[in-house]
């Protein structure tokens, strides 16, 4: 099954109470402007309770799952879009409802929305919607950019949003015939609690490895590679992936217990893992200064960044940090022996920044069929046609993978689809988690 499939299915699954609920409207339902008003509130609501549920299934971190859609980073994009659109529909859900019943009168409308007595159901949906807004309220970029570890606290509070607005919807379900009605709500809830069953309980023994730091590397400035020894299992892996790494420090200044992803930049045939983390906040400052005997904990791996066989031949576009799954990878190959067509171009400010440039040399002249072009932004300019085209003439025929700062993946994008590469062809990954 294609990603693209895998995440259409997705979507479909969230549309079906929706889709079900529109199939069971009565004849006439849109005949009036006060009918129709009424339909639409009730299709919303559903179709937003049934993407809401889907979001909370689609967050789930279970190996090899996220494959499917294309990585861990693509499925959580879905699962943001679900979200989003799932709050837009339930806060159209009692607006449209209320103005169905402006014809009888303004009070009927006003009472509707906010009854004087009983009205549980009612207030459970309020409360819903309300839990909603606090959560999803960081993931807008209206509000900047959210604190991490602040924002996966708030999101707690969507499980009781979830549980108020089903409350709220089995109590006044009267669109769906039974026993339809109790089939698809009932299959949609007992999966959303196993996947949160799965991501709590089960998930720490499917995915969680502890190691500890036995070397210590600084390859640049602002810049650390950590070797982790296994202390008991092993983490198996493919070039590219990442993990989420938990330093237990009590020694550093941030991060002690916080999952942070980083990829990994050593071969699935090392005994160790390799992870190389920048600078970039708090807690990747602070891990700077770990040191050897530290304990941490990775979970994962996740991630589909290169296909898992794959005989293409291959560009790869690397910027900055972004270099870690291209170095993972290339350490694999030469470790295992494999000849390949790959052209490495990898975007830098100037040769100070060059992360692991003596390495790349030695590994391009191991590899068979392996390639690296460095390109230095001070002497350079931005990457651009001209520079695409001397170094890969036949990119067009290429598979593209593209990894680094957010501009350059922008650029290269737009830069391979003007040399005529199709859409299928680019891949790219960036920790855009929120």
């Amino acid at each position: 099954m294609t990603t693209h499939r895998a995440h259409l299915l997705l979507w479909l699954l969230a549309l079906a109470p929706a889709l079900v609920a529109l199939w069971c409207l009565p004849p006439g339902a849109f005949a009036t402007i006060s009918s129709a008003l009424n339909a639409l509130g009730r299709l919303t609501g559903i179709a937003g309770l049934g993407l809401f549920l889907v979001a909370a299934i689609s967050c789930v971190r279970m190996i090899g799952f996220d494959r499917w859609f294309g990585g861990l980073t693509s499925l959580w994009q879905s699962h943001h879009l679900l979200g989003a659109w799932s709050f837009l529909l339930l806060l159209a859900h009692p607006l449209l409802l209320a103005l169905a019943n402006v014809e009888l009168s303004l009070n009927s409308a006003v009472t509707l929305l906010f009854p004087s007595h009983g009205g549980a159901a009612i207030w459970a949906g309020w409360g819903a919607l309300v839990l909603m807004m606090i959560f999803l309220a960081p993931s807008f970029a209206f509000f900047g950019k959210p604190d991490y570890q602040k924002w996966k606290k708030i999101h707690g509070l969507s499980g009781i949003a979830a549980v108020l607005a089903i409350a709220h919807t089995l109590w006044l379900a009267r669109t769906i015939a039974e026993p339809w009605d109790s089939i698809i709500w009932l299959t949609l809830i007992a999966a959303a609690l196993a996947s949160l069953a799965y991501s709590l309980i089960f998930a720490r023994r499917a995915s969680q490895f502890a190691y500890a730091v036995n070397a210590v590397h600084h390859p640049a400035n602002n810049v650390v590679e950590l070797s982790l020894a296994p202390e008991g299992r092993a983490l198996s892996y493919a070039p590219g992936q990442f993990v989420y790494l938990s330093h237990f420090d009590r020694n550093l200044s941030a991060g002690y217990g916080e999952e942070h992803p980083y990829t990994l930049s050593s071969s699935p045939s090392e005994k160790d893992l390799r992870i190389t983390i920048k600078d970039l906040g708090d807690a990747s400052r602070a891990i700077q200064q770990i040191t050897t005997g530290a304990k941490v904990r990775v979970c994962g791996p996740y991630g589909a960044f290169f296909p898992q066989h794959s005989k293409d031949r291959e560009l790869w576009i690397a910027g900055g940090i972004g270099i870690t799954p291209f170095l993972g990878r290339a350490r694999h190959l030469a470790a295992t022996g494999t000849g390949v067509d790959i052209q490495l171009i990898y975007c830098i400010q100037d040769e100070a920044r060059a992360l692991f440039a003596d390495e790349l040399q030695g590994l391009a002249q191991a590899i068979p069929g392996f390639t690296l072009s460095l390109h230095y932004y001070y002497q350079h300019g931005s990457l651009d046609a001209d520079f695409l085209r001397y170094h890969c003439a036949d990119m067009a025929r290429r598979q593209i993978y593209i990894c680094g700062p957010k501009p350059l993946i922008t650029l290269a994008r737009e830069l391979s689809l003007t040399a005529g590469v199709p859409h299928k062809k680019l891949h790219s990954e960036e920790f855009d988690l929120l």
